[in-house]
């Protein structure tokens, strides 16, 4: 992975509409045809395959062009079926067919090669790739062509026009800069695929394919004299809300810059990375009353948030959520869900974990997901109670669930004899064992609580941020 190459084509560059034009008019051209014919084959073989694929190049090439080129690879093979089913019927000879097949197959692999960087580094190779076809259409219409016979060389003016036009797009392709990440095939719209695991822990989510079933519990108990002191401090700068989530989540962030791997989920038996996007969820309370409204929230967070960053986004969230109406966000989701009957609900909701399974959810609905995130905090304490060991859910990606209690107070002798009062609070945390070793996590704990005792430094942003495995 690390000699992976990432290409880009940017919307505003003039070759990439000159190819947008030509591969419309191809487009055009052979819906004009097909209905010009007496005997035109079938619709969807001869022209809803070849016109969607060429639609969608364009439509990808423009709209994510610079971020997820290598998906015109998709639009490519479409095409190389439509060809190997063309080649079926316009070909003589069993042996013709073989060696045409093997030809388009070796064209869309090595244009997928090519586009995902992930063997040759050359974009240069794609000019055979892509003239090759054009000019095997010409030598094979040869005669028509020479003998003037317009209404034959007429038919060839969409497949000419479809690989002119994406001849002139390899002129606006362009290479991104050396050391910045980019997607690729196997990541998803939330997440990073890690590809340099051990053999281990790319087996372990095959073996332990549930998330509770591959959950550790454990309870740490965090001394928060130093925490309050801070915690006062800031509300005398202004920050009047700032409480003991805010210092948590600041600590949490921090920790994830020094040990990105916390940041990471399993989804369909696959390691992911979400890279520098913290994703927190909180179910809050529109009021405080037993039979208050809940809803839940999603908070994007950073290794590079500071405490004040945290204390902003989160409390125009919680802002946000406590003015919305009732059906906004994910509670206009799960009302939606709520109106099929039982069997179609439950139908929908095995076709969601499919998706998610693939990577196929949109990021909308990803967006609104409480089961998809970095973390999920729940403060007991607000409500009185002792912390809970939360399950963690088999649905989405959630990787650690933290609930934490009241404050409490307990006096510890000092070597000298003396007895001194310190604050506590007792968190539990499910974590998912999968995405990283116990070791990482007792090391990413000791952090987080010397971050606990010098809360001080979450006033500026770390001076490093540690980058994932690839």
């Amino acid at each position: 992975m690390k000699n992976t190459i990432h290409l880009y084509v940017s919307p505003k560059n003039g070759f990439a509409w000159l190819m947008t034009v030509l591969l419309a008019a191809s487009a055009v051209t052979r819906i004009v045809l097909y209905y010009s014919m007496p005997n035109p084959g079938n619709v969807w073989w001869s022209l809803v395959l070849p016109v969607a694929a060429t639609l969608l190049y364009i439509l990808i090439t423009m709209l994510q062009g610079q971020e997820q080129f290598y998906k015109t690879a998709i639009p490519v093979w479409m095409l190389a079926l439509f060809a190997a089913v063309w080649a079926k019927d316009g070909l003589g000879g069993r042996a013709t067919i073989a060696l045409f097949w093997i030809a388009l197959f070796c064209i869309a692999f090595l244009y997928t090669d090519i586009t995902s960087g992930i063997r040759f580094h050359r974009v240069w190779l794609l000019f055979p790739i892509m003239l090759t076809p054009l000019a095997a259409i010409f030598y094979y219409n040869r005669q028509a062509i020479f003998a003037k016979d317009w209404p034959a060389a007429l038919a060839l003016l969409p497949n000419s026009l479809l690989f002119l036009g994406c001849t002139l797009l390899i002129f606006a392709i362009r290479i991104h800069p050396a050391g910045e990440y980019h997607p690729t095939w196997g990541d998803r719209v939330d997440g990073r695929r890690i590809r340099s695991l051990s053999p281990t822990y790319t087996i372990i989510p095959y073996i332990m394919v549930n998330r509770n079933g591959a959950a550790n519990l454990f309870e740490e108990h965090f001394e928060i004299t130093n925490a309050e002191r801070y915690i006062r401090q800031k509300r005398r700068e202004g920050l009047t809300n700032f409480g003991l989530v805010h210092v948590f989540l600041a600590c949490f962030c921090r920790g994830i810059a020094k040990y990105p791997g916390i940041n990471r989920f399993i989804s369909g038996q696959r390691v992911y990375s979400r890279g520098e996007d913290i994703q927190f969820c909180m179910t809050i309370k529109k009021d405080m009353s037993t039979d208050g409204e809940e809803t839940e929230i999603k908070l994007h967070l950073t290794p590079r948030d500071t405490a004040d960053d945290v204390y902003r986004k989160l409390n125009q969230a919680v802002e946000q959520a406590k003015n919305s109406p009732a059906d906004a966000g994910v509670d206009n989701v799960a009302f939606v869900l709520t109106l099929l009957p039982g069997v179609f609900l439950k139908f929908c909701v095995w076709l969601l974990k499919t998706l998610d399974y693939f990577g196929l959810i949109p990021k909308a609905l990803l967006e609104v997901s409480p089961f998809h995130g970095s973390i999920y905090f729940t403060s007991m304490g607000s409500l009185g109670i002792p912390p809970v060991y939360h399950h963690l859910y088999d649905f989405g990606n959630l990787p650690v669930f933290g609930a934490f209690g009241c404050k409490r107070k307990a006096y510890e002798l000092q070597e000298d004899g003396t007895a001194v009062e310190r604050k506590y609070v007792d968190f539990r945390f499910t974590v998912d064992e999968r995405i990283v070793d116990g070791f990482y996590y007792a090391s990413f704990l000791k952090y987080f609580r010397r971050m606990l005792r010098h809360p001080e430094v979450l006033d500026n942003p770390p001076e490093a941020i540690v980058k994932d495995i690839v």
